[in-house]
């Protein structure tokens, strides 16, 4: 009832439509109760004592309600699905600014196939819950309170007989919502695990064919496809025992009232239009009897989807978390770590140790040591992507920490070895998240990128979609895409992750001019394993086990006998490999 209360929250802006829709379902309630009031005029006014003008009145009375029960029940439906419609937008849209808003930390526990699960599917159960389940709950509620004054109203003694059978079938229904929920919780985590399966495999597709292993990931995803399936028959089995058991209990019901009213009849206590009139209502009464049985069942299911959709409403955010509350001001650029340490998991093995670093202004400095040494986790401290669990560091002398997010990112810029691009055009890839950018800045940053030529060429020039990830570029020219994009944003702090790793000599050649134009006039921290990318820069930072463990320049690092060195010789080739 929480959730439910919680979920119904949503619809207070729309309490105008819901009002309206009310008043309708009211209409509609008491002109279905009208037709089980008319089965007593047209037995004893037309059947019994056979009076010609009741054959005028009763079919225009009935073609009448028929007209006004269909306009009520138009308005009343069109407007509650609207605002579930609208509630359901705004609860999808709300869900994913919040998971775009979550830390770094949270997206890396949870596959994006999971996430994808939660705003598709999840909230697609809830908009079961909120339009239709509100539409049949307020209908059908508002139909039976009608009906049941109607047989309190014909024989309030009848009547309690038919409504003793209520109680009965509270607790079944109760056991199966219950267990109808839990059910339903777990094939929402199971359909989470077929989105995931199918999120990795279509964005690694040419892996998948590369290994030749097609129909493994077939099997794997039939796997999770069965589970699902299992776990929806499971729920059906249980939400398809309801009706018979209500139909059983009706039946209860409805025997009682026969046996009870027949008698009455034949004793003269009430007349058979009366009799009829009470048992069409108390039949039509079952009806949302059932209906409200089934409005639970689907109450149940979309309940535990909620759960999940607030469950991760109710994490944390970034904005949240931020405790900076000033504007970072434009920046020359000095950074300085201050002892810093941070681990991901509390308790585990530090990624960062206590590390200690003063970079001037317009200073590159290059990080270099195997792979899991710290380097990519002591640049992602700077914008705040984690947060350091000691120390401090400093931009310009403001901690980072008293900064307010947006203005402390917007002064790093990121080119990093996996470019994201999206299924859009070339000139909203290079300027995104760059308001306003004008047409001249795009293309003076698309030149300095070395990608203006290989733009010009394409059949649409900069307005060319690029299709999903880039795809219809080579590495080299997604490499200079991101490159143009970090130049327009023009940031005084720049971080270069393996930016050129994956490309070709002949492509490296060019993005490396492209990032020269880049670097000019920036401070930039350089992770690079190819050690000929990086002899030029001011330092270069040998880490081992999230210490900086060897500083100074190129030839300085070769003159010691340590691990630039080692690494130097493996990459070059000047001795010999050992087994260790």
């Amino acid at each position: 009832m929480r959730l439910y209360l919680r979920l119904l929250q949503y619809l207070r802006p729309h309490w105008v439509r819901l009002l309206i829709a009310s008043i309708c379902a009211v209409f509609v309630a008491l002109l279905t109760a009208a037709y089980a009031w008319l089965v007593r005029p047209v037995l004893d006014g037309v059947f019994i004592r056979k009076e010609p003008r009741m054959l005028l009145i009763i079919p225009a009375v009935i073609v009448a309600v028929s007209l006004a029960k269909g306009l009520f029940q138009y308005l009343e439906g069109y407007l509650i699905r609207y605002v579930g419609n609208r509630v359901i937008t705004d609860i999808r849209s709300k869900l994913y600014r919040h998971i775009m808003l979550l830390p770094v930390g949270y997206h890396e526990k949870n596959s994006a196939g999971r996430l994808m699960s939660r705003i598709i599917n999840d909230v697609g159960l809830m908009q079961t819950a909120v339009s239709t389940v509100i539409k049949d709950l307020l209908q059908q509620s508002l139909t039976l309170i009608s009906l049941t004054a109607v047989v309190f109203y014909q024989n309030w003694s009848l009547a309690i007989i038919a409504v003793m059978v209520l109680p009965v079938a509270y607790y079944p229904l109760i056991r199966i919502g219950q267990r109808l929920r839990k059910i339903s919780r777990a094939g929402q985590e199971k359909i989470g695990d077929l989105t995931s399966v199918l999120q990795e495999t279509l964005a690694g597709v040419r892996t998948v064919k590369a290994f030749g292993r097609e129909e493994f990931e077939s099997g794997r995803f039939m796997e999770k496809n069965q589970n699902y399936f299992r776990n929806v028959m499971k729920a059906t089995q249980v939400s398809e025992m309801t009706p018979p058991i209500m139909e059983t209990i009706g039946s209860l019901g409805v025997a009682a009232v026969v046996a009870y009213g027949g008698y009455q009849v034949i004793s003269g206590v009430t007349t058979p239009g009366t009799f009829f009139s009470f048992m069409a209502a108390v039949l039509m009464m079952y009806n949302p009897i059932r209906g409200l049985s089934g409005v639970n069942n689907v109450i149940q299911q979309a309940l535990a989807a909620t759960d999940r959709v607030f469950e991760t409403l109710d994490e944390v955010n970034e904005r949240e978390l931020d405790a900076g509350r000033m504007t970072l001001p434009p920046v020359k650029g000095e950074i300085e770590f201050r002892e810093v340490s941070f681990s991901y998991r509390e308790g585990g093995n530090q990624a960062v140790s206590e590390v200690s670093l003063s970079v001037k202004s317009g200073e590159v400095i290059a990080l270099v040591g195997s792979s899991g040494s710290g380097k990519t986790t002591l640049v992602n401290l700077i914008p705040r992507f984690y947060e350091a669990d000691k120390g401090t560091i400093l931009i310009d002398g403001i901690s980072v920490r008293e900064v307010a997010l947006p203005s402390l990112r917007a002064q790093v810029g990121i080119v990093s070895q996996e470019v994201v691009l999206f299924d859009d055009t070339v000139r909203r890839n290079i300027a995104y998240g760059i308001e306003n950018a004008t047409e001249e800045r795009i293309l003076e940053a698309a030149q300095a990128a070395y990608a203006h030529r290989f733009i010009s060429k394409m059949p649409r020039g900069y307005e060319t979609p690029l299709g999903s990830a880039g795809c219809k570029l080579s590495g080299g020219e997604r490499q200079r895409l991101a490159i143009a994009r970090a130049l327009l944003k023009d940031a005084p702090i720049l971080i270069l992750d393996e930016a050129t790793s994956s490309l070709d000599l002949e492509s490296e050649q060019m993005v490396q001019r492209a990032l020269a134009n880049l670097m000019k006039g920036r401070t930039t921290f350089v992770i690079a394993h190819r050690l000929s990318t990086i002899q030029s820069a001011s330092r270069i930072l040998v880490m081992d086990s999230g210490r900086i463990v060897e500083e100074g320049r190129h030839e300085d690092l070769l003159r010691l006998d340590g691990i630039y060195r080692r690494l130097y010789q493996i990459q070059f080739h000047q001795e010999p490999l050992v087994n260790e």
